[in-house]
């Protein structure tokens, strides 16, 4: 008996054949439908078993299979006949992944949502184990895997919860990726289109499918899924749908516990999703920008600096290409990496570990912090957890302010309940925290486990934090000039601060037999310390030194700029100095 694995069969391929007949593989006759090639397929062979070509391949795809870079895309048309006693195995895997996704849970085995910097690769069907073990030599220690959708054409012999677990210990960080529906105007002439009109129905499903093809090989929650939107002409309608499709991708995977990636092209996909920063759009956590500029970083013109900045980027900078090392050859798209992956060498805890979404965050007032969202624990589903944040970057970076909040996550959130019915309702938080950072900052949010398993990552999102110290008056008196202060901190919090007066001038400096040289300086006038109260003003006056004393009568007139610094930043304000004193 045969085990067939057949998609539908329509549009065209260059290795199509002509009209139907039969072969025989493997003690069996096979019907070829009509305009459908035969590639037989050999244990061990190197060829490439692509699912988007009306072709007939007989015998199943090899772990050495040796595909192009990137992934093959098209709607999956060819047919697999697989020989009798490989249909046990095929079945076991075909079993395995049904009963994930019907119940989307997890199996074990990877680690789940690291961030990784450095170079990776990726290519279109997984490599084998004896492959990456050669390439332990190479400086490649990422490796993007294409995980499924609708129009994912690469077969994947190696692509199991063993090889994920196996190359995860060994050091190498995984990227998975999603290729689903594409933009109505895509490049890819080949492939199912989203529509216009259901893009965010569309894009919820892709999130719940994905999600089912990561727990069938070991990628549980807190992981990233990347979905693939090849390049596309930008017209208004075809950008709405994409940018649609992708916030509820987003949504979605954050609502099972999973981050957001988008890998596309810096001229469509990336761009669109940049110019929605700062109109409250939902956004992916991570971006992974295709940009074949040979330059290994994650710098983007289309992407503002200070946009997915906290270790969220991946930059695709070279096309398909061979490398070879340690003596295996393998065709790829090059890399650099500085944004999440899956895997640190260590087992995953993903299904006891909490799951949640941070869904906003902002700044109320200046020194203060917002942050929204839901966060529940598996293990103890009706419980309130509590959410620690962080601002400045993620647990462990130099410089973070850390703020453990307590069991907030007790707010009502009706839609919570209707995905997790055992967890109930009250599992929301939206509460501000006073911070000394200020200026853009990311800020990530965890929920603290309280039965099995770890703490979880439940976002990172940059917030502008304005400086929490205003001025109300300045005035030039004849010695000094008088501040008044509020500190716009909660009432009774201490706010200790720095008062600085200062101007720049124009100096000339004489050479002999050249011109003049001339440069600009900068001189202090004053300074002193202050303690105010949040919530309260005082004004305080800041002496001229001796020195500033003279510069002024001899300058008879300055432009000084007051510089008011307290923990986490510092505001300034400008006023004119004139002399009381005749120059001279």
């Amino acid at each position: 008996m045969l085990l067939v694995a057949l998609a539908a069969a329509v549009g065209s391929a260059s290795a199509a054949g002509t009209g139907a007949r039969t072969v025989h593989f493997a003690g069996r006759a096979v019907h070829v439908p009509a305009g459908f090639g035969v590639v037989r397929v050999a244990p061990g062979s190197h060829t490439c078993v692509r699912l988007d070509r009306r072709v007939v391949y007989l015998g199943a795809p090899s772990k050495e299979q040796r595909c192009p870079a990137g992934p093959l895309l098209g709607r999956r048309q060819a047919i697999v006949v697989t020989p009798h006693h490989q249909r046990a195995a095929a079945r076991s895997r075909v079993q395995r992944r049904a009963t994930a996704r019907a119940s989307v849970a997890p199996a074990t085995g990877s680690a789940a949502g690291s961030v990784f910097t450095g170079l990776g690769f990726d290519t279109c069907s997984a490599p084998s184990t004896k492959a990456l073990a050669a390439w332990a030599e190479s400086p490649f220690r990422g490796v993007g895997i294409y995980i499924g959708g609708e129009n994912s054409a690469c077969s994947q012999p190696n692509l199991t919860a063993a090889w994920v677990s196996a190359e995860t210990a060994a050091g190498w960080h995984l990227i998975p990726t999603y290729v689903g529906l594409q933009a109505t105007t895509s490049s890819c002439s080949s492939c199912a289109k989203m529509s216009t009109l259901t893009a965010a129905t569309q894009g919820t499903a892709a999130a719940e499918d994905a999600v089912s093809h990561a727990a069938a090989i070991g990628i549980g929650p807190g992981s990233p899924i990347y979905f693939d939107m090849e390049s596309y002409t930008r017209t208004t309608s075809a950008t709405k749908a994409v940018l649609t499709f992708l916030a509820a991708w987003t949504e979605k995977l954050h609502q099972l516990g999973y981050q957001s990636g988008v890998y596309s092209s810096s001229g469509s996909g990336i761009a669109d999703l940049a110019a929605q920063i700062g109109t409250g759009a939902v956004l992916p956590d991570d971006i992974w920008i295709a940009n074949w500029n040979n330059l290994e970083n994650t710098e983007d013109a289309v992407v503002p600096a200070g946009a997915w900045a906290n270790h969220q980027r991946i930059h695709q900078f070279r096309g398909g290409h061979n490398e070879t090392w340690g003596g295996a050859t393998i065709n790829i798209d090059s890399n650099y990496i500085d944004g999440a992956t899956v895997g640190n060498g260590t087992p995953a805890v993903g299904v006891d570990d909490p799951i949640g979404s941070l869904e906003l965050t902002g700044s109320p007032a200046a020194g203060q912090v917002r942050v929204k969202g839901w966060a529940l624990d598996p293990s103890a589903p009706t419980e309130a957890l509590s959410i620690k944040v962080l601002v400045g970057g993620r647990e462990g970076q130099e410089g973070v302010e850390t703020y453990e909040l307590g069991a907030i996550a007790n707010l009502s959130r009706p839609d919570v309940a209707a995905s997790h019915i055992v967890a109930g309702p009250a599992h929301g938080f939206d509460t501000n925290i006073v911070t000394l950072k200020s200026g853009r900052q990311p800020v990530c949010v965890y929920a603290l486990n309280v039965a099995l398993g770890g703490d979880r990552l439940l976002g990172c999102k940059t917030t502008t934090i304005p400086v929490a110290v205003t001025f109300s008056r300045l005035k030039a008196m004849r010695n000094g000039v008088k501040v008044t202060l509020a500190c716009q901190w909660p009432v009774g919090t201490a706010c200790p601060g720095h008062l600085g007066l200062r101007t720049s001038i124009r100096v000339t400096t004489p050479r002999r037999h050249r011109s003049p040289l001339v440069r600009t300086v900068t001189r202090s006038l004053g300074s002193r310390t202050f303690l105010l109260t949040g919530g309260q003003w005082h004004t305080f006056y800041v002496p001229l030194t001796t020195g500033a004393r003279q510069l002024l009568r001899e300058r008879g007139k300055l432009r000084a700029q007051v510089i008011a610094a307290i923990p986490g930043g510092s505001r300034g304000a400008g006023l004119p100095l004139e002399s009381s004193a005749p120059r001279g």
